[in-house]
Formats: structure tokens, C-alpha cells, sequence
């Protein structure tokens, strides 16, 4: 039997990692969403800052955030696991710790679980409102969802996308080994070999430059082309 709404939680992971500009309002808007009667639960991991975010989290823990430390800087990927070990929520998003996503899009990303349509959704910023992002990174991030596509039968639109969105049980039950950045294609590749087809969403999305603190590189988009041929072959 289906859980009442009103029983329901939202788990929301955020990584950190040098981002004492934004990570105080990106919490107000995690807070500020309106969810009807479905409880958040925000689970930070600091991996690492070394930009007095460390001090600005300890003051969020007195609001009831949960704050997870790393002692060396590990990765997204990494910080996301130490987070899964904490969750207690029916669902789990994961949200950056920038002001690239809004977190007004949650309701939007859950709407197709609650009508039982879907069992993981993915916010496309292709497909809604958005400011563009860098010339480069729109290429790299069409080629790997492409190539996505072509090695998984699918028809998604933004395989990079931050914003996914899991029933716990589902992102529980895939074992994620990837450090950084290469958790989204791997995690992409997982659910897909699982026969779990994913839902898309359109969201919207203000692309921030480097000089705003912007981390991911042309380096990391080989990475995630690596990942996206590995598993569709082992694990």
C-alpha cells in the first residue's frame, strides 16, 4: 500500500566545495519552496571548502540542516555517497550548491512520481527557461547525451543535468563508484541498464560563468565520455 502524502519526505543532497557566496541563499530557496504536507530533509557534505563555507555550515546546522565534513576533498560523486548513507526520505534530489537550479522546480520534478508515471525524473534545462550556457559547454553537454542515446536506447535531452530525482529505494540500490563529476553519466548509465526508463521534465536554468565559480572543465567532459562506454559494458 502507497504511502499517504502527508507521510511523505523530500531528501535533498548538497555537496559543497567553496561556495560561501551562495550557499546560504541557496538554502533559503531549498527552504522557501512550498511542498504541501511533503517534509524536506537537507543533507549537506562540505568536501573539503577551503573558503569559510566550513563556517558558514556550521551556523545551518543550528536550523536543522544536517552537515556532513570530508577531511580531503573528494568529489562530487563522493560527497553524494556519504550523503545516500544518511537519507531517510522516501524520495531523494540532488541540488548544487550554486544558483544555477531553483529549487521552485522540485514540485515540478515530483509530480510525475506521485501520479505513479515514474520512478526517476530528470530536470531538463534544454527544454524550459533558461540563460544560456557557455558555446563549449552546450556542445559538450549535447555530445554526451548523445552518445547516451545511442548506447542506451534512450531519447533524453540533458543526461548532465544536477537536477535528478530518485525514489530512495532506486538510488539506493545502485552502487556508485565514480569520485567527481563522472557520477552523472555513471549513475545515468545504472538506472538505464536496470530497464528504468527516466522522465524528463523541463526546468529552468541561469548558467553561471567561471569568474562566478564555475568548476567543471573540458577534462571532465572526457571523463564522462570514459563512463558512459565503461558501464554500458561492465558493472
Amino acid at each position: 500500500m502507497c504511502k499517504k502524502i502527508v507521510d511523505m519526505k523530500l531528501s535533498i543532497i548538497i555537496s559543497v566545495y567553496n561556495e560561501k557566496g551562495t550557499i546560504s541563499e541557496i538554502l533559503d530557496r531549498v527552504r522557501g519552496v512550498d511542498m504541501g504536507n511533503i517534509e524536506k530533509e537537507i543533507i549537506i557534505v562540505d568536501d573539503f571548502s577551503n573558503d569559510g563555507s566550513r563556517e558558514v555550515l556550521k551556523g545551518e546546522e543550528e536550523k536543522g540542516v544536517i552537515v556532513l565534513y570530508h577531511e580531503r576533498n573528494r568529489g562530487k560523486g563522493a560527497a553524494i555517497r556519504t550523503a545516500l548513507e544518511h537519507i531517510t526520505g522516501d524520495f531523494v534530489i540532488i541540488q548544487d550548491a550554486d544558483l544555477e537550479y531553483d529549487p521552485e522546480d522540485y514540485n515540478k520534478l515530483l509530480t510525475p512520481i506521485l501520479k505513479g508515471r515514474a520512478d526517476v525524473v530528470y530536470g531538463s534545462r534544454f527544454t524550459g527557461e533558461r540563460r544560456n550556457m557557455l558555446f563549449w559547454h552546450w556542445i559538450g553537454n549535447r555530445f554526451l547525451t548523445l552518445i547516451t542515446n545511442i548506447l542506451y536506447n534512450t531519447t533524453l535531452s540533458d543526461m548532465e543535468t544536477c537536477y535528478k530525482l530518485f525514489k530512495a529505494e532506486i538510488i539506493k540500490g545502485l552502487r556508485i563508484r565514480s569520485n567527481r563529476f563522472n557520477f552523472e553519466p555513471e549513475i545515468t548509465a545504472k538506472v538505464m541498464k536496470k530497464g528504468i526508463r527516466i522522465y524528463e521534465v523541463p526546468i529552468s536554468y541561469t548558467g553561471r560563468e567561471f569568474n562566478e565559480g564555475k568548476k567543471i572543465t573540458w577534462k571532465d567532459g572526457f571523463s564522462a565520455l570514459w563512463t558512459l562506454v565503461k558501464y554500458r559494458f561492465v558493472d
